[in-house]
């Protein structure tokens, strides 16, 4: 398994963070310009990752401003397992994304960049976003 993490410090509460994102449908405005054809829901969001495939995630998880787990709502390429951490550190929430991905040699050495990338500015706009 490879896993990609990203971690930041939000200047809002924990239940401020937590309600946006456990809402799918706010999760288009975390994702990079190369993600297309955005559809969600509260619970699922479907798009296509420029010239890489098409994805549907949903919600698998929520446990209320400590935990938001998101898994394949359909087969992907990879097996792929997306959380969102909070803890709360006083006027402030401690944001930990990490993406778990099965990965094999070849995939790795496509993938790895991509995913790392993709861990860092959906935390990046979420800072941009709820500061």
């Amino acid at each position: 398994m490879s896993v990609f993490e990203s971690a930041v410090t939000i200047s809002k509460s924990a239940d401020i963070v937590y309600a946006f994102l456990a809402d799918m449908n706010n999760h288009r405005q975390l994702m990079p310009d190369s993600i297309t054809d955005w559809e969600s829901t509260v619970d699922v969001a479907s798009f296509n990752v420029q010239n890489i495939t098409k994805l549907s995630l949903k919600i698998e998880e929520r446990v209320a401003y400590t935990l938001i787990r998101i898994v394949p709502a359909e087969k992907p390429p990879f097996d792929l397992d997306l959380k969102w951490e909070l803890n709360s550190a006083g006027n402030a929430t401690e944001v930990n994304f990490v993406i778990t991905a099965d990965l094999n040699m070849m995939m790795k050495m496509l993938a790895s960049g991509p995913l790392k990338k993709l861990a860092e500015e959906e935390t990046a706009n979420l800072v941009r976003l709820l500061s």
